[in-house]
């Protein structure tokens, strides 16, 4: 019997857009079996990725994986980079992300940026499904367009996007193209001051912005950060 989706199926999907390591490629076994029983056919649509890194060496997975994420912005796993692109939202952006994990417990190594997609993921784990939910469907139109992307070169990661579309409880919107912004300047802004603090987070968080400004989400309400809605 299909049992209703759970955070757990998000820490699976985190887990399987990770660079390829060989802990990754031994834990497959355990992954899959974590999607058993899951709705809508989770584990059938998750087929592809699951396969694709059981059935290859870890090198060409590797390979694969950097020509893929890593050798240009168009399939950029960090989520702000195809919203706010080289805009000055992208650096509050980060920060007030961070500190909505805070809020509800979520603390990361600040080596990450928080808008990477599998520590977005593995932070949807990790509360529970009502938050995740409203977290999913105000990132969903971004993630969908890196999804279409990927399905159009037949990428077998495509379909760890498709499941995560399945999930929301919204459809998503176009996505307005930014203007690319370089990630070793946005690590540059987004990292510690010399106390080892991010300087923003000792302000008032603003509004976590998975829309460009003055642009509605299509979810309904907003996630509360020090009383404010996260969407604009």
């Amino acid at each position: 019997m299909a049992r209703p989706a759970s955070t757990l199926h998000f820490r699976v999907m985190s887990a399987l857009l990770l660079y390829p390591e060989q802990e990754l490629i031994d834990a497959l076994p355990e992954l899959d079996a974590a999607l058993d029983g899951a709705p809508g056919d989770i584990r059938a649509r998750l087929a592809p990725v699951l396969t694709h890194l059981a059935s290859d060496g870890l090198i060409p997975l590797q390979e694969s994986y950097v020509d893929t994420f890593d050798r240009g912005r168009k399939f950029s796993l960090h989520l702000f980079e195809h919203l706010h692109g080289e805009s000055r939202e992208r650096g509050p952006a980060l920060v007030d992300l961070m500190q909505a994990y805070r809020e509800h417990g979520f603390v990361i190594d600040a080596s990450e940026l928080p808008d990477y997609l599998p520590l977005f993921l593995e932070f949807l784990g990790s509360v529970p499904m009502e938050v995740a939910q409203s977290f999913l469907d105000d990132a969903i139109h971004v993630i969908a367009e890196v999804g279409k992307r990927l399905s159009e070169i037949a990428s077998p990661y495509a379909c760890v996007f498709d499941v995560l579309v399945m999930l929301a409880g919204v459809m998503p919107r176009p996505l307005v193209q930014p203007p690319v912004r370089d990630m070793d300047e946005a690590m540059e802004t987004f990292g510690p001051s010399r106390d080892g603090v991010e300087p923003l987070l000792k302000e008032a968080a603003q509004t976590v912005r998975f829309y460009p400004r003055g642009a509605a989400p299509h979810a309904v309400g907003g996630h509360r950060v020090h009383g404010k809605a996260m969407t604009p």
